[in-house]
């Protein structure tokens, strides 16, 4: 009866019908900035339970009637963040709950036998995200996935009816909690005032109030369409092992925190989403958390373009930087985008700058064209068969490097893609990573 189809590579269209000997037709199109995610059909069977920002900054929980296109209300909106999932019982005929994201998962129950069995589980979880990947018909048996910030947790099976959990499995036997670091949620203000959420990863045994002047990994996350959330990263748990406090921002663009938010970040690659990552490193200064003389950046993707950015617009602030797949060049980026992304090429350009329109700003914020404001060592890691942000990022960047006789390190692998995938490829970046980190932020 509904089904939904990505017209042209970016917009989506949902379509249809009354009955299987109907057409679908279609009764809404949206634009990558908003939609209406269908997820499933009231009880009656007539109308449509999905999330929403039609019309508004957030995405919320509504009833939509597919007759005439229109929500008929709303059932759960938060102020703060995008709510995109809700939950129902086909046993009882009931929504449950709406679930969306702030420093951790979050839920909104409108039925009180659901929040009842899940804060039994909790009492016995404490500590842990908790998700049911499974239960029985009659809603009793519940199959639970644990995970938090120092593991990827286990799986549990539970009987509601008498409240007994039984463990299945540890995800992740081989991970000793006891030696992982805790990682805490922060939040500062930008210099034009926006709210700028994140996290904080301190070595073990530190906390916020006896955390001064440690060496500090600024760790920008890629996308930059996404957003970092709670729970396991063995990436930063390897760098806090090592000493290092982690510290994970939101920037603008960064996704759940409403249209408005995502919107501020449109042609604003290395301006104010760059500065919201320099105000989370003052931040940091000004607490007396970072030592001012021992701070690098380190991100993969358009986080390995914002490292670059950092050591250009910033280059007395950070001591060293790590590109991992970044991108150095916009124009060359943007010319050698894969074909499965050429239908996203009008978004892009909405997004990031039109290579001819916006040419200026463009070159302004492309790193290669800028190396010689970098005075910090940088490592930068590349797959030489990247789909997405081609080799020759990097190379031109290495070259240019070179030219102006800037210490950089290359490392190149021939058999990895955007990321490096094989386990000796991983242990080989990580070795030479924590090599030139420990020789940068030790001087």
């Amino acid at each position: 009866r509904i089904a939904t189809a990505i017209v042209d590579g970016v917009n989506q269209s949902i379509l249809y019908r009354e009955s299987e000997e109907d057409e679908f037709k279609t009764i809404i199109t949206t634009n990558f900035k908003e939609g209406f995610n269908p997820q499933f059909f009231t009880f009656d069977n007539k109308n449509i339970i999905g999330s929403s920002n039609l019309g508004r900054d957030k995405y919320a929980i509504v009833e939509f009637d597919p007759i005439t296109a229109k929500e008929v209300k709303v059932l759960y909106f938060n102020d703060d963040y995008d709510v995109n999932g809700v939950g129902y019982s086909r046993k009882r005929k009931v929504i449950t709950a709406a679930y969306f994201e702030s420093w951790k998962s979050e839920r909104h129950y409108f039925d009180s036998t659901s929040k009842a069995t899940f804060e039994k589980i909790q009492k016995q979880l404490a500590g842990y995200e908790i998700g049911i990947t499974g239960v029985n018909k009659d809603e009793n048996i519940l199959i639970l996935r644990t995970y938090s910030d120092k593991s990827l947790g286990a799986y549990y099976i539970y009987n509601s009816e008498d409240d007994k959990m039984e463990k299945i499995v540890d995800v992740s036997p081989w991970i000793d909690e006891n030696e992982m670091s805790n990682q805490l949620p922060i939040a500062y203000q930008s210099r034009d005032g926006l709210k700028i959420n994140g996290y904080l990863t301190l070595p073990k045994g530190y906390n916020m109030e006896n955390a001064k002047n440690l060496p500090v990994v600024i760790n920008p996350h890629g996308g930059p369409w996404a957003r970092d959330s709670w729970g396991f990263n063995p990436e930063i748990q390897f760098l806090a092992n090592r000493g290092y406090a982690v510290l994970q921002m939101n920037f603008r663009g960064s996704t759940g925190y409403g249209r408005k938010f995502f919107e501020s970040s449109f042609k604003k690659w290395g301006r104010e989403m760059q500065d919201d990552i320099t105000d989370g490193t003052q931040w940091l200064i000004d607490k007396g958390i970072a030592d001012s003389t021992r701070i690098a950046i380190y991100g993969g993707s358009y986080g390995g373009y914002a490292t670059l950015m950092g050591l250009v617009k910033e280059p007395k602030m950070y001591a060293a930087g790590v590109d991992y797949v970044g991108v150095s060049n916009m124009f060359t980026f943007m010319k050698t985008i894969p074909p499965y992304w050429e239908p996203m090429l009008e978004m892009m350009y909405e997004m990031v700058g039109d290579v001819e329109k916006d040419s200026a700003m463009l070159r302004e914020v492309s790193p290669v064209f800028h190396v010689d404001r970098i005075k910090a060592p940088l490592f930068i890691a590349q797959g030489a068969n990247d789909p997405r942000v081609n080799v020759d990022e990097s190379d031109q960047m290495v070259k240019a490097m070179k030219e102006k006789g800037i210490d950089v390190e290359y490392l190149v692998k021939k058999d990895e893609g955007h990321g490096f995938r094989n386990e000796e490829n991983k242990f080989e970046f990580y070795r030479a990573m924590e090599k030139f980190l420990n020789l940068q932020l030790s001087k």
